[in-house]
């Protein structure tokens, strides 16, 4: 976060647009997998209209759908207002907020959180649910959100939910700055980071009247102390031209990392019955006795992985989290033939072929799109006669638009092997796929 505020002086507008980086932005293209929605989240009333009005106009012009989710009233903008408590400003920023969409021609869904301002932080996990629940499978779906880095705390929370949801639904995601322009200055910009998207002058015009319609920001409450304005001309020249400027990086959730930082066991995987009841069951599935090399796709602590190493000559164990790499190294150190490994799969993706891959209790903590390429990679790095266990939790997983029952149904669709056989009661299914001359001999 970053000590500024809106009535100090910052970087004027004319500093950013005569550098010569700005002249030679990259192009941002919105629409180059052609997204058929577009969903714009803002943590106030007005950050969209600066930030992504323009987009947002264009977005609408081509008949795509555009859904506004607010994430606060904003009712904190006044805090020292005589004449607009919290309550009466609420009201008339959500009455501004609809005027807004309506000049930006948004015919989608407006949804208000009603989070509140200033607080949006405390409320990441169910903030990232809630939106998540919205956008589902978003593959080709275009995320706009305030920049992770704008140095206002509420605008950085709604960046790293958005950043979140993207990993989660396999939404586009780009980020919008906004008090970035005011404190920061071109000497300090990423400008690797930034890419510029082109406004038409029907956008433009949009855009300004989006802006005007946040009366309660551009114009004074009343000429007592404590109702000047917010967006002052300075500021607001940061936000008029013919260009729109983005942020374009890697998207990140970091919450299984924190939950295994939190708990060195989050899953009682040591110690619940449940647990070694389904790990004696997936051993138990497998149709030989030994494999040579295995694939372990999400393996936290490592419980799952030392049973492996006892049915295979060699096992490499996968996990996104460096807090549970370093959990199951040190609880593996004894085993040889176990290589723990940090990857975000499917993108990081080990060489060489495998006799035995397991996918535990991790898929529907995949996007939709990034399952569909698991399946691939695991599809191509398989030994012609190698195995594939699936066993997960068949109940709803919150906060993710996966669960368990539908990530099996992915990888049936998909045809990766025949399925051999499959496990399930109440709380888990296993499921089995590879070849059949693999299976037993009863008679043997």
């Amino acid at each position: 976060m970053t000590d500024f505020t809106h009535d100090t002086p910052g970087t004027r507008a004319k500093e950013w647009q005569t550098h010569d980086r700005w002249q030679t932005l990259e192009p941002v293209d919105p629409w180059r997998d052609a997204p058929d929605r577009v969903v714009v989240l803002a943590a106030h009333p007005d950050d969209e209209s600066l930030g992504a009005g323009g987009l947002m106009a264009e977005a609408a012009r081509r008949g795509l759908q555009v859904d506004l989710l607010l994430l606060t009233d904003g009712e904190g903008s006044h805090p020292g207002s005589p004449t607009h408590p919290p309550e009466l400003l609420a009201r008339r920023r959500r009455t501004e907020g609809a005027a807004a969409a309506r000049a930006l021609g948004v015919t989608g869904d407006v949804v208000r959180l009603g989070l509140p301002d200033g607080d949006v932080a405390t409320h990441h996990a169910s903030v990232v649910r809630r939106v998540v629940a919205v956008l589902g499978d978003a593959r080709r779906t275009l995320l706009v959100a305030p920049w992770r880095g704008d140095g206002h705390p509420d605008h950085e929370a709604a960046g790293h939910v958005a950043a979140a949801v993207a990993v989660r639904t396999g939404a586009r995601l780009v980020e919008y700055p906004v008090w970035f322009w005011h404190w920061g200055t071109p000497d300090a910009a990423p400008w690797d980071l930034l890419g510029a998207v082109r406004l038409d002058e029907d956008a433009r015009t949009r855009k300004e009247q989006a802006i005007a319609a946040h009366v309660t920001q551009v114009q004074r409450l009343s000429e007592l102390p404590g109702d000047e304005v917010l967006l002052g001309e300075d500021l607001l020249e940061h936000f008029t031209g013919d260009v729109e400027v983005f942020v374009t990086q890697p998207a990140t959730d970091p919450a299984l990392d924190e939950l295994h930082v939190r708990d060195a066991d989050p899953w009682g995987t040591e110690v619940r019955w449940y647990e070694q009841r389904k790990r004696d069951l997936t051993l138990a599935a497998l149709p030989r006795p030994t494999y040579g090399r295995a694939l372990e796709v999400g393996c936290s602590r490592g419980s799952l992985t030392r049973a492996l190493a006892a049915r295979s000559e060699h096992v490499l164990a996968l996990d996104s989290s460096p807090r549970a790499v370093e959990l199951a190294r040190a609880a593996l150190a004894d085993l040889a033939t176990v290589e723990v490994r940090q990857a975000q799969v499917p993108g990081e993706w080990p060489a060489g072929e495998f006799d035995l891959v397991v996918v535990s209790e991790v898929a529907y903590f995949l996007s939709p799109v990034a399952l569909e390429d698991l399946v691939e990679r695991i599809r191509a790095c398989l030994t012609p006669d190698g195995t594939v266990v699936l066993a997960h939790w068949r109940h709803p997983v919150e906060g993710w638009p996966l669960d368990g029952p539908h990530a099996h149904d992915v990888v049936r669709a998909a045809d990766l092997r025949p399925e051999l056989g499959s496990y399930s009661d109440r709380d888990v299914e296993i499921v089995v796929l590879g070849v059949e001359a693999t299976l037993p001999d009863p008679t043997g």
